[in-house]
């Protein structure tokens, strides 16, 4: 059996969870995928799914080598492009992983132009606030939010995100305003802690040129944007987040601002990919286009998105 296309039948049956879906997504009989998987396994000698009458599943084994499959057969799909014809224009499928307000609010909504301009470029979104691994998740290029710290990865800084402070007027009624750092301690935040530590992240203001850190007192911690901005919005607390996602409800005066005078360090915002792997033409062209998105959409990018890989 053809062993890269029983490793395309297995990531196919891992990523659907039925042996029925792949077969007809690939136009191959079921029992050809299902000999693939068998194949594979006997060649590995570990069981690589496991299988109900309900639904399909990885076993650790598979996650593992489902990981290794995902990052060889990208490429393999990279090195081929090289040499495809350059007057079919870009094509394949790029894994694009994004924050949960960007992806919704910011990428979503333009992609149908940038699938009018790149028809054969299919994008796979994954849309969480969890810092995923790129390498084991088979993702292209994702977006991240603060200083990039995994010296694994290319960073390419494509804008700063202003930061601001803000409550709810059913919050500010219940506890007052606070006018200083010094009254936060009377105050309660809403939580956003950190999928690799589990801890809450503290809060940052930029005083004389200086950066100071406080760690709020909180009554509910969460680990996503929609989650933080809804925990606010109920009066569970304070929160220091972008000001491009809070203008609306600052407008429409469901969010009020606090600590005018009392500024945070603004976020960088950069796209970051793997270290050493070849960039395909398709995920070049992602990466050019979501600078160039979010130049359009936030005021306060940064002149690196210019930049050119």
């Amino acid at each position: 059996m053809d062993h890269l296309q029983a490793m395309r039948m297995f990531v196919r049956v891992a990523q659907l969870g039925s042996f029925t879906k792949a077969a007809e997504q690939m136009q191959s009989p079921r029992p050809t995928v299902s000999n693939a998987i068998q194949y594979l396994e006997t060649h590995l000698r570990v069981r690589l799914l496991q299988r109900t009458t309900r639904r399909v599943a990885l076993t650790a084994e598979g996650a593992a080598y489902h990981a290794r499959c995902m990052q060889v057969l990208a490429d393999i799909d990279d090195a081929e492009s090289l040499f495809a014809d350059a007057s079919a224009g870009p094509r394949g499928a790029v894994r694009v992983d994004l924050p949960e307000r960007i992806a919704l609010h910011t990428v979503i909504p333009a992609l149908p132009d940038f699938f009018a301009r790149y028809p054969d470029i299919r994008i796979v979104l994954s849309v969480t606030d969890r810092m995923v691994d790129l390498i084991d998740d088979g993702i292209d290029c994702a977006l991240r939010i603060g200083m990039p710290r995994d010296q694994s990865l290319v960073a390419r800084r494509v804008g700063e995100f202003e930061q601001l402070h803000c409550a709810s007027p059913r919050y500010l009624e219940r506890h007052g305003v606070p006018r200083s750092l010094d009254e936060l301690a009377d105050h309660v935040a809403v939580g956003f802690f950190s999928n690799r530590t589990g801890r809450d992240l503290d809060w940052e203001f930029d005083e004389d040129g200086e950066l100071r850190t406080l760690s709020m007192r909180s009554a509910v911690s969460v680990n996503s944007a929609h989650a933080y901005l809804g925990c606010c919005l109920a009066g569970l607390g304070l929160i220091q987040s972008p000001r491009a996602s809070l203008e609306p409800l600052l407008a429409s005066g469901e969010l009020v601002e606090v600590l005018q005078t009392w500024k945070a360090p603004p976020l960088p915002a950069s796209i970051v990919f793997p270290q050493g792997r070849h960039l395909a033409p398709r995920v070049r062209i992602v990466i050019d286009w979501i600078a160039e998105l979010l130049g359009a959409a936030y005021a306060q990018t940064s002149q690196a998105a210019q930049q050119v890989i």
